[in-house]
């Protein structure tokens, strides 16, 4: 069969029986398949439209500052549900309370906020934003011993405690030397505490009476604080966890909570 040749010839070569068998002989190489992005995995943004149904949680915030407690609810929006791609991400806020003196910036706090949930990306800098806010009269220590610098604060720190309850913050755990270390110091200034109000006890207690009272006293108060947390009373802050929980033990402040010393 003739061929037509239409271009200039610039080179040729003849093929030889051997290179057809070397060609039959080679490896046939796998076609590459470039995989697209799946277009139908469903990121947060402005444009997603509300369900009808919302999943959420409600956190209780009682704060000295104010007579009556708020209640602050983040309702999550789930993506993708039932893919291996779900994502539970915030879409909105609601603060509610009694107390009517701070309604125009709780409406205009839950509405930006809700507005930052549904724009999507990293929203998680609300919380470092929040938690810098210092009220000019002061702050309080919630239940736990944590301190407060202001109301905004402790939203922040609720809405930190939800992000991470969904996974988009993730919470670094101590180690198990760190726990040993923080269990080893608590359990030590416990002792120390207690064999301090036995000897007074015994000391001062009258004829027929034993330092029994003395020692659990000294245990009361290592076990129950004013903020019903499980600190010595006479703590002071600690500037690593805003905690507070350090205590003097050797001449040198130490942290029951995370472990934090001055004295390394």
């Amino acid at each position: 069969m003739a061929i037509k040749i239409s271009k200039k010839i610039k080179g040729y070569s003849v093929q030889k029986p051997e290179d057809k068998t070397k060609e039959a002989a080679a490896p046939v190489a796998a076609p590459v398949v470039e995989l697209e992005p799946a277009s139908n995995i469903i990121q947060m943004h402005e444009k997603v439209e509300r369900p009808e149904v919302l999943i959420g949680n409600t956190y209780k915030i009682k704060s000295p500052l104010v007579e009556h407690a708020m209640y602050v609810t983040i309702n999550d929006i789930v993506l993708n549900p039932g893919t291996e791609h779900e994502l539970r991400r915030p879409f909105e806020v609601f603060i509610n309370s009694k107390n009517m003196d701070h309604f125009q910036w709780i409406v205009a706090l839950t509405r930006i906020m809700s507005a930052v949930f549904r724009k999507g990306g990293d929203v998680t800098f609300l919380v470092d934003e929040m938690k810098a806010v210092f009220d000019p009269r002061g702050g309080y220590f919630k239940a736990g011993g944590v301190y407060m610098p202001s109301i905004v604060a402790e939203i922040g720190s609720v809405v930190e405690e939800h992000l991470k309850s969904i996974g988009m913050i993730l919470d670094p755990e101590l180690s198990e030397a760190q726990r040993q270390l923080i269990a080893d110091k608590r359990a030590a200034y416990e002792a120390r505490a207690k064999k301090k109000s036995s000897d007074s006890g015994l000391s001062g207690a009258p004829a027929g009476t034993s330092g029994t009272d003395g020692a659990s006293r000294a245990d009361e108060a290592v076990q129950v604080t004013g903020e019903g947390a499980s600190f010595p009373p006479s703590a002071t802050m600690c500037f690593k966890c805003n905690t507070k929980a350090t205590v003097i033990m050797d001449g040198c402040a130490t942290c029951l909570n995370c472990g934090y010393s001055k004295c390394g």
